[in-house]
């Protein structure tokens, strides 16, 4: 993992081309979640700092941890965000300090489910009694999905690795990607109880249209990215096809 994110694109992923749907849906998300007026934000495996660049300038004040060198040293150029190394499974803060606990990267990096649970347990635990905790996580399907509108899937071995993170899963490192665990939309729920997490609710952020080939010209234009967000926001909960997100972001309360 840190050799993956070490190569610095992590930052530039979310700003440009289609992730652009990624980023936008997450703000929508989680600006509807928020607390009004000031807040401590506590963002968590935040990476370069893209989501709290907005989150401070939306006047929340925001803290990211991150295991990654680069990423502490790229968030913290704003100069409106601290930034310290840290591991989501074990935060170095005091009980119930934190307004608003996110873990936007750390849960598909943790693939076991002790370890997810840690973090979520953790992420409750730094939260004050009845705070917003969001975390995200990348869908069973997304890998399918993604090699089928590539074409890549129809490379030599692709569709025994895809068969094998379906069934389980687990991508190996290596490829595309990194060591990661994709969920199952079905199981998000259960794993935020287990860590004592009350009233999670899963959202699916990408819906069908990060697999519609013109998505980045939709983008480009503002008007139908308004109504793509739009659109987006009405399905965001139905059950039915969670899994058709790329992404998951699941709000829950401490």
């Amino acid at each position: 993992m840190l050799a993956y994110y070490s190569q610095g694109n992590e930052d530039a992923r979310l700003r440009e081309g289609e992730g652009r749907l990624e980023f936008w849906r997450t703000q929508d998300v989680l600006r509807r979640a928020l607390p009004t007026g000031s807040a401590r934000v506590l963002d968590v495996g935040g990476g370069s700092g893209v989501h709290a660049e907005w989150l401070a300038a939306d006047g929340y004040d925001v803290e990211v941890v991150d295991p990654v060198p680069l990423h502490v040293e790229q968030a913290a150029r704003p100069g409106q965000v601290t930034s310290r190394l840290g591991d989501a499974r074990e935060l170095p803060y005091d009980d119930g300090v934190w307004d608003v606990v996110l873990l936007l990267g750390p849960l598909y990096h943790l693939p076991r489910r002790a370890g997810r649970i840690r973090a979520l347990s953790e992420a409750r635990r730094v939260a004050r009694p009845g705070a917003l905790v969001a975390a995200a996580q990348i869908s069973r399907y997304a890998g399918l999905h993604d090699l089928l509108r590539t074409g890549r899937y129809f490379e030599p071995g692709r569709p025994e690795r895809t068969a094998q993170v379906l069934k389980t899963g687990h991508l190996s490192a290596g490829g595309l990607f990194t060591e990661a665990y994709f969920h199952d939309p079905a199981e998000i729920a259960d794993e935020f109880t287990e860590a004592g997490l009350r009233d999670p609710l899963p959202h699916g952020l990408e819906g069908a249209a990060w697999l519609m080939g013109e998505v980045g010209t939709y983008l480009d234009d503002p008007e139908r990215r308004r109504h793509v967000l739009d659109a987006l926001r009405s399905v965001e909960t139905a059950p039915s096809i969670l899994g058709t997100s790329g992404h998951i972001l699941t709000t829950a309360r401490a």
